[in-house]
């Protein structure tokens, strides 16, 4: 069986300290804006996050990101909101994004993984103030990004009795 990023992608915590090259990140974010969004409205927006002193204080202010200590670096995915034409959808095109980055990433031997922003009102306003986004820009998810420093083999999550055929 040939090697496939979507079944091979695993959450990594743990990241050795070498930089994530430009071309890397380029690839990351074609991959994430190439994902579908309801009406084509594309309502994301990221911020790449490598400066160490912003990536050591965001576990000040989200309690599930210890790993970006040791992360190379983090992507910010964020909505527009005054461009909306299907408002009730965008955190749907945005989950779409970011799963897009999680498994390009898996594709270019970098690790990741997610940690949820919307709809915590009090990581909305941290993350809102810490990068200083402007009041039509929701943060919705943050990835760490890097070389793994640990090794997860693939999970098999598939499940027959999940699975229904023209209803329940």
């Amino acid at each position: 069986m040939s090697f496939d990023p979507v079944l091979a992608r695993r959450s990594i915590r743990r990241y050795k300290a070498d930089p994530v090259p430009a071309e890397k990140v380029t690839l990351l974010l074609k991959a994430a804006m190439s994902a579908p969004s309801a009406h084509n409205q594309q309502p994301w927006e990221f911020i790449v996050i490598d400066d160490r002193k912003h990536l050591d204080a965001i576990p000040g202010v989200h309690p599930y990101s210890k790993m970006l200590l040791e992360a190379p670096m983090a992507i910010l995915v964020c909505s527009r909101q005054e461009t909306l034409t299907a408002s009730d959808f965008w955190p749907q095109d945005c989950a779409a994004a970011t799963e897009n980055i999680l498994v390009e990433a898996t594709a270019l031997d970098l690790s990741t993984v997610w940690m949820g922003i919307y709809p915590k009102e009090p990581l909305m306003k941290a993350m809102t103030e810490m990068f200083r986004l402007p009041e039509n820009i929701i943060p919705f998810s943050l990835i760490a990004v890097g070389y793994g420093a640990e090794e997860k083999k693939p999970s098999n999550r598939y499940d027959e009795a999940r699975i229904h055929r023209n209803g329940w």
